[in-house]
């Protein structure tokens, strides 16, 4: 048996307005014109890059400027948000942007904090730089498989100020640790007026026998975007994720699942709050993955006084947000707290980024003081008041104080004179010796340093002895 199969007819009918006679020459037309702007187009980018090269080294003032260090992922420019912006009427804002993956830090005693991040030019990779004075961190510290715990640290060993704070940060490196403050929340407000859910904590799956109730989340690790999160309908299931558990080496949580209506987000940022509800598109139960609907909604006097308690948490959080589950019953269940990584959503995210620069401006304004400018010799400010001397010490200047000891040993003895004149001295003779005296130690204190040093202060010692009637 043969099977024959007939090649169908390849006749085509061009269309009266386009006829396959000028098809050719259009497409041609059409390649030339592509080869034109694809040359335009190159040596305009070659332009815009190289005046971008320049502006970004135009900037900022290289003399008069504070570092602000973002570390967040790159699809939001966080430069826009401080550019023009200045701290003490003319120190600039220079932005530092990168990935916790993509920093390195050092840190001592000697060169203080050093922050080095790679930076793609022309198709090569350049190391850059920089030491923060400032840093606004909008990423997790943890998720599955990451930790930069370690760059914390190095962060913390110089004190930079930052928001969140990095002890706040450091706290946020656990859920179960998180939780267990929660639970110290609800113990003084009472479960009614702040409905933390149910959980129970397993430290590794040895503990993991039977949960009391099904179905059940489960939580694996310490992990955010619906990861290490699955649902337990009964037992066999339960020990199917346990199992799991034993693999990762790592501790467990388990929460009574919610047939949810929506997820409601309460949302704080220094002062202004702002709540969302999100609601899955896809009929998931994790309405953080997949498609979903946000709407704004109102923080009422309720989530208000949530999230402010909240907010107090590790000597306080600039930026946070509360995670809450609604029921279908219309019963509230609150499960999670978002630090300054938290996801910005609905219609506002551009102006909640403005409240955020705001915000980290202020703290700029308030922790980065610019450095007292070293402008006085030594002779110079021998002849100085007390506050300039003070104004230099103030600055962290060694050699100011140093100053400042040189020069009041040489003008201690005329202020002692001073005071002794007022007090006890009333003839004229006297007087005239004080003034005297005044000028000597005037002219000793503009000299600074003489080589006859040591018959000076005889001179000076002859003169006391004249006017206090003491002939040794």
């Amino acid at each position: 048996m043969s099977l024959s199969f007939n090649k169908p007819s390849s006749k085509t009918i061009s269309a009266p307005t386009s006829p396959a006679k000028t098809r050719e020459s259009l497409l041609q037309r059409v390649q030339s014109l592509t080869g034109v702007a694809r040359d335009q187009g190159a040596s305009l980018i070659g332009a815009v890059t190289q005046s971008a090269s320049s502006v970004r080294q135009q900037a900022y003032n290289k003399d008069k400027h504070f570092t602000l260090l973002v570390i967040d992922d790159p699809q939001t420019d966080w430069t826009k948000y401080f550019r023009g912006r200045k701290l003490h009427g003319d120190y600039d804002i220079r932005v530092e942007q990168a990935q916790f993956k993509d920093i390195s830090v050092t840190c001592s005693l000697q060169e203080g904090l050093v922050v080095s991040t790679p930076v793609y030019r022309t198709g090569s990779k350049v190391i850059r730089v920089f030491r923060p004075n400032f840093i606004l961190v909008r990423q997790n510290l943890r998720d599955a498989g990451e930790n930069y715990k370690n760059i914390l640290f190095g962060l913390m060993y110089a004190g930079v100020p930052s928001i969140n704070s990095l002890n706040a940060i450091y706290n946020f490196q656990d859920k179960p640790w998180v939780y267990a403050h929660l639970l110290g929340i609800q113990k003084r407000l009472g479960k009614d007026n702040f409905p933390l859910i149910e959980q129970t904590y397993y430290p590794s799956n040895k503990e993991m026998m039977n949960s009391p109730k099904y179905p059940v989340v489960f939580k694996v690790g310490h992990a955010h975007g619906g990861l290490g999160k699955a649902k337990a309908e009964n037992n066999v299931e339960f020990q199917d994720l346990a199992s799991m558990v034993a693999v990762s080496c790592t501790y467990a949580t388990t929460e009574p699942f919610i047939d949810s209506k929506y997820d409601l987000h309460i949302q704080k940022i220094g002062s202004n709050y702002r709540a969302f509800t999100r609601r899955s598109l896809t009929g998931c139960w994790k309405t953080n993955t997949g498609s979903s609907i946000v709407e704004t909604a109102t923080v009422s006097d309720r989530h208000k006084l949530w999230i402010d308690e909240v907010s107090e948490l590790f000597g306080g959080l600039d930026i946070c947000a509360l995670e809450i589950v609604v029921g279908k019953d219309g019963r509230e269940h609150i499960i999670e707290v978002n630090d300054s990584a938290l996801t910005l959503m609905g219609d506002t995210q551009e102006e909640d980024k403005r409240i955020v620069a705001e915000m980290v401006i202020q703290r700029m304004q308030m922790y980065c003081r610019p450095p007292l400018v070293k402008s006085m010799s030594r002779s110079s400010l021998s002849g100085q008041s007390q506050p300039a001397y003070a104004a230099a010490t103030a600055a962290g200047d060694d050699e100011g104080e140093e100053r400042q000891q040189t020069s009041s040993s040489v003008t201690q003895p005329s202020r002692r004179d001073s005071e002794t004149s007022q007090a006890s001295i009333s003839s004229q003779p006297q007087q005239a010796q004080h003034r005297t005296l005044g000028r000597q130690s005037s002219q000793t204190g503009s000299i600074g340093s003489v080589e006859d040093y040591e018959d000076t202060m005889k001179n000076l010692r002859k003169t006391f002895a004249g006017i206090f009637g003491d002939d040794k």
